[in-house]
């Protein structure tokens, strides 16, 4: 099972380290993003061991709750694609829908 990471996911990862630098307190956001990645790599025997994202109910888009952050990622076949890490408070929304 191959893990992608996508450049959104990145981004919020790289995001979220930096606002614990803005805040101060650097360990945390380095605590919170060495758990986010240690839980990805158990992705790899337990593709499903997320749950279904409520807001969607599609069995191949699934998330991780680590409060307060969710991670958010597509399975597929033969690959695990991690799509977003966001805190668990926000609503997902597919492209074009409005609240």
């Amino acid at each position: 099972m191959e893990l992608l990471l996508a450049q959104s996911a990145l981004d919020d990862l790289l995001d979220l380290q930096q606002y614990y630098i803005d805040e101060g307190l650097p360990d945390i956001g380095e605590r919170f993003v060495d758990n986010i990645l240690n839980a990805l790599e158990r992705l790899h025997d337990h593709p499903d061991s997320g749950r279904v994202l409520p807001e969607f109910d599609q069995p191949q888009i699934r998330e991780i709750l680590l409060p307060p952050y969710r991670v958010v990622y597509l399975r597929e076949l033969s690959t695990i694609s991690v799509i977003r890490v966001w805190r668990e408070e926000r609503i997902l929304m597919l492209p074009g829908t409005q609240t």
